[in-house]
């Protein structure tokens, strides 16, 4: 043995957080690939639905896609990545909202597209300005509050999944047998790899799933790929399209609470991968996240898009992949980016089976409501006081899913906040913890800004134990 010249020892490797691990590129690709699919459809359908609405024509439709999907990608890259002090650098993906359609149909209508993307800009704007007073509400937010919007904003996606399955109420195969057990078998696809195949294939159940999928579609006629003959290659959006942005009170009045609707749905879903990927999020967190979702929103309005938010279905991909890498996630943004650059792409993934991407959405969108109702188990539910929050909620989150024209007589602002299952639920969850359980004492309230450690205590003082926590 040579003492003059001992072999040096290997140090012990410290295991790098899984949030800022970088997967291999044959990974990284693929993996990618599933949160652009998942998440592709409800960035199609807002624009596609709001164009609708005003009667545009369809080359204008294709114009609010194509800027809508590559400010989406640019809004995901700022969210993941995080610039300066914007963005959670958690694996959270960015598209448009639901919640604004139908104020963005009432304003274009009464005011037109520049005043809608007006709007947009403003509040984006005010976004980003208050999301370090916002964020500091997130003590108001215990689990029974963050468990019960999560819970509820899973549940409520989940009947959007219909129409994919079933197809146009007005297609002659409209909820055909074959569409049904298509969107089934994708289901039990699914679980099946869950089920038998080893963990480095589960990771890409839902990618196998769409594939095998589409490719049973095909026979059955349940695939059309047409629309990608004519559409271009190369197309290059740029801001203004429909016209300078026009500033009315009117059409931001409406946009506002849009977008503190979409505020609070970002902060349950950010909770959410909070929770997944073990990290303690605290103000200094939630003001990040709420800073790309305006810098996002602003964009969006500049370039003819609409307001902006966290997508719940990736979080729960987050979820059932167990890949909890922010660079996943900033991969999926940059495809987006070239989708949005080349229509072509963008046409491909928007002919996509329908029933298989409904069947994909069931699972996503359960499983997000299966993390809210995790969250919510951290709460004390010996109270019955709790037990009355959780039932109230998921009645005003769930009653304009079962009965979309419930609020139909009311003024159009108390419309935009009530018929969504969302805001109404999670507002419900809010103003009840609030009635019944009180607010956090700021003697025992535990900083969860990063730097405090120990234990987390509930507004009853009960303590529990801290999450890990770490640093970002």
């Amino acid at each position: 043995m040579n003492t003059l010249f001992p072999r040096r020892r290997k140090q012990p490797t410290t295991p790098r957080d899984p949030v800022d691990s970088l997967p291999p590129v044959r990974h990284l690709v693929p993996l990618a690939l599933q949160h652009v699919i998942v998440a592709y459809s409800g960035m199609v359908t807002v624009p596609l639905v709001i164009g609708a609405g005003l009667g545009l024509s369809p080359a204008q439709v294709t114009t609010l896609v194509t800027a809508n999907v590559l400010v989406s990608g640019i809004a995901t890259l700022l969210q993941s990545l995080g610039v300066f002090n914007i963005g959670v650098r958690l694996p959270i993906v960015m598209g448009s909202t639901f919640t604004g359609i139908t104020p963005a149909v009432i304003v274009g209508t009464d005011a037109g597209l520049p005043a809608v993307f007006g709007a947009t800009i403003v509040v984006g704007i005010l976004t980003w300005l208050v999301a370090p007073w916002f964020a500091k509400l997130a003590r108001y937010f215990p689990p029974i509050v963050t468990g019960t919007t999560i819970a509820i904003i899973g549940f409520s996606l989940l009947p959007s999944t219909s129409r994919l399955i079933a197809g146009a109420p007005t297609a002659a195969d409209h909820g055909a047998p074959k569409r049904l057990l298509l969107a089934l078998g994708t289901v039990v696809l699914v679980v099946l790899i869950e089920r038998l195949a080893r963990p480095a294939v589960g990771r890409f159940a839902i990618l196998i799933a769409l594939l095998i999928g589409t490719l049973v579609a095909w026979p059955l006629g349940l695939t059309d790929f047409s629309a990608t003959a004519s559409a271009p290659i190369v197309g290059l959006p740029h801001p203004f399209s429909f016209g300078v942005p026009v500033f009315v009170v009117a059409a931001i009045l409406p946009m506002l609470v849009v977008q503190v609707v979409n505020m609070v749905e970002s902060t349950g879903d950010t909770f959410a991968t909070g929770q997944i990927v073990g990290r303690d999020l605290g103000p200094r967190d939630i003001a990040r996240a709420l800073r790309a979702d305006g810098v996002g929103t602003a964009l969006a309005g500049l370039f003819s898009s609409f307001t902006f938010v966290t997508f719940g279905g990736n979080v729960g991909l987050v979820s059932i992949t167990r890949v909890m890498s922010r660079y996943v996630v900033a991969a999926a943004g940059l495809i987006l980016v070239i989708i949005g650059l080349m229509p072509k792409l963008g046409a491909i993934v928007a002919s996509l089976p329908g029933p298989v991407l409904g069947g994909i959405g069931i699972v996503m969108f359960g499983t997000l409501g299966a993390i809210g109702v995790k969250f919510m188990i951290a709460a004390d539910f010996s109270r019955p006081r709790n037990h009355l929050i959780v039932a109230i909620a998921f009645g005003f989150g769930l009653m304009p899913v079962g009965a979309p024209e419930f609020y139909a007589h009311l003024p159009s602002a108390l419309q935009t906040v009530l018929s969504s299952g969302i805001a109404a639920g999670g507002i419900a969850a809010f103003v009840l913890n609030l009635l019944l359980n009180g607010v956090e004492r700021k003697d025992t309230a535990h900083d969860r800004s990063g730097e405090g450690q120990g234990t987390d205590h509930d507004a009853h003082g009960e303590s529990a134990p801290a999450q890990p926590n770490p640093a970002s």
